[in-house]
């Protein structure tokens, strides 16, 4: 994560943006009062995707089993 102040960020917020969207790396920006956290779009609605499904009740617990079962017991065909 790279770090920087407030001002050094307002002077290169479009570079910045162009840079997150290419890296993938989030930035901590760092001001008098508080602090905040630049991300681009996408890694921003992967997050909050992942905080959805996980919060549906055994929905992790279903993903981690899926994980683990062998491509030739799994359906071809889906039900839905």
């Amino acid at each position: 994560m790279n770090h920087l102040n407030v001002t050094e960020a307002r002077a290169n917020l479009y570079r910045l943006v162009d840079e997150l969207a290419e890296s993938h790396e989030t930035i901590q920006i760092s001001g008098k009062r508080a602090n905040a956290v630049l991300v681009s779009e996408e890694d921003w609605k992967s997050v909050q995707e992942t905080l959805y499904l996980i919060s549906i009740p055994g929905m992790r617990e279903s993903i981690l089993k899926g994980k683990d079962t062998p491509l030739k017991k799994c359906k071809r065909k889906l039900p839905w």
